[in-house]
């Protein structure tokens, strides 16, 4: 029957849920698509016309359009919206029915609704998709999670709208449960902290350097051609090229200093806390971002801590140079410190992650897509235990290379008076990864004078309690 042969639907008929149906139409897969919004509905059957995707305006008729057993994909906001939908969905699915979450979920939600469905007979996926709405419309990189099963349902249709590197699908089966969806919040963790990083590259060019936004386009654009190329490096060069239609002026320098976060950062620091795994980096991105949104705070204290910025006085293209460098290394730490998070939660979930094919499905689609990743793939081939991405040679031997450039640029923050705290807790934890010895006996000792805690010794095996307030 016509109204019996669409291969999949999609729930949310936003930006991401309507470009990924019509690349799964140009991949000659029929679709469908439903949304309570009756406009999003409307708008999806007119850019639609032409390709195999029918747009339906109720749920009945919705499932109605799918093949047996159906497969169901959601793209919708995190948290209730998607139990929202899982509840409109179940009184009309059938055990053997699939659901898709192809939203940013938290990766404990999706566990708990995994098992939820599991007992209702009904299979249930957690992908994680990135590459915002051209990489949607075009090929994200897509990290499946759930029963293999159930991803070799759906594996041929993931592979043809994935992006495409060197011929390979940006999509790999990553694990059991909520895998996919935990592998998507790092991947989110790194992202903030590149962004940050940036960030902090832009304002040491811009009130320490004094750069134009051409010169600033310029050094982004040069750096992009280089050992630094991926997504955020070339889309950060592009942004000092556009126009303020209202205006007229660069459109950068009339948006507010205020940054927006979704959660999956937040996540990402959370996670990598309850498996004690120290990543600094993302954790100050995350702050960062906090701290932009203390607006009114910020103009306060900047009135009552006034400083001026000292005029730069040294070699500018020196310093650039550094820059580059140090930001190189500063963005090996993040991919190491979020890598160094997904191998513990492996272990610790059950994931049974291959990092390897992890890099290898970020190398396209993605927002973190860079050069640097095929190092990293690499890597991981080379040692597929590796526990941080800094024990590695192709790595380790960048990151020497460019560790004093990224002092030297912490130290000229310092003194102009810049923050630029996810350069520092780059410099940080390489300074505290590479240290043999670390002041935390100090620390064992004030936590067994305070608390008798107990603490260990160099010389003897065992666990010892001294009374420190005698002799």
């Amino acid at each position: 029957m016509e109204t019996q042969r669409h291969e999949i639907g999609m729930i949310g008929l936003g930006v991401m849920g309507r470009n990924m149906l019509l690349n799964m139409a140009d991949h000659g897969f029929p679709v469908a698509g439903y949304d309570k919004d009756s406009s999003k509905v409307e708008a999806l059957r007119k850019e639609s016309a032409g390709n195999d995707i029918h747009a339906a305006a109720n749920i009945e008729d919705f499932i109605g359009l799918l093949r047996a057993p159906r497969a169901v994909m959601m793209l919708v906001p995190a948290g209730p919206p998607v139990d929202s939908v899982i509840g409109d969905l179940l009184p009309h699915l059938e055990k053997g029915d699939l659901i898709i979450d192809a939203g940013n979920s938290y990766f404990k939600d999706t566990n708990l609704r995994a098992r939820n469905l599991a007992g209702k007979g009904i299979q249930f996926l957690g992908v994680g998709v990135s590459g915002g709405e051209e990489g949607a419309r075009h090929g994200p990189s897509i990290m499946p999670g759930g029963p293999k099963e159930a991803y070799e349902r759906v594996r041929p249709l993931l592979e043809a709208v994935a992006a495409k590197v060197n011929g390979e699908a940006c999509v790999a089966y990553l694990g059991p449960g909520s895998a996919g969806h935990f592998v998507k919040t790092v991947h989110n963790g790194i992202e903030y902290a590149l962004m940050q990083l940036l960030a902090e590259t832009y304002d040491l060019m811009k009130r320490g350097l004094g750069l134009s936004d051409d010169e600033l386009r310029d050094v982004y654009d040069a750096w992009n051609r280089g050992e630094l190329n991926g997504y955020l490096v070339e889309i950060t060069s592009r942004i000092f090229n556009k126009i303020d239609e209202k205006t007229g002026k660069r459109l950068i320098d009339e948006i507010l200093d205020v940054g927006k976060q979704n959660g999956t950062g937040m996540w990402t620091s959370q996670s990598a806390m309850e498996l004690q795994v120290p990543i600094p980096t993302i954790d100050l991105a995350v702050a960062m971002r906090d701290m932009s949104v203390l607006e009114k705070q910020r103009e306060t204290a900047g009135a009552i801590f006034k400083r001026p910025i000292p005029p730069f006085t040294g070699d500018r293209k020196v310093f650039l140079d550094q820059l580059g460098h140090a930001l190189y290394a500063a963005m090996i730490v993040a991919y190491a410190q979020g890598m160094a998070v997904l191998a513990a939660a492996s272990d610790k979930y059950a994931y049974t992650l291959d990092l390897e094919a992890v890099a290898r499905i970020w190398r396209g689609g993605c927002i973190i897509r860079a050069e640097l990743l095929e190092d990293i793939r690499t890597a991981y081939r080379n040692q597929p235990g590796l526990p941080n991405l800094l024990l590695a040679p192709e790595l380790s031997n960048k990151v020497r290379a460019n560790q004093e450039d990224l002092r030297r640029v912490v130290c000229a923050a310092i003194e102009i008076g810049l923050p630029v705290p996810c350069f520092m807790t780059a410099l940080g934890y390489l300074d505290g990864y590479r240290s043999a010895w670390l002041p935390a006996n100090l620390i064992q000792a004030q936590r067994d004078y305070f608390g008798a805690h107990s603490y260990e010794r160099v010389d003897v095996k065992g666990t010892f309690h001294t009374d420190w307030t005698k002799g």
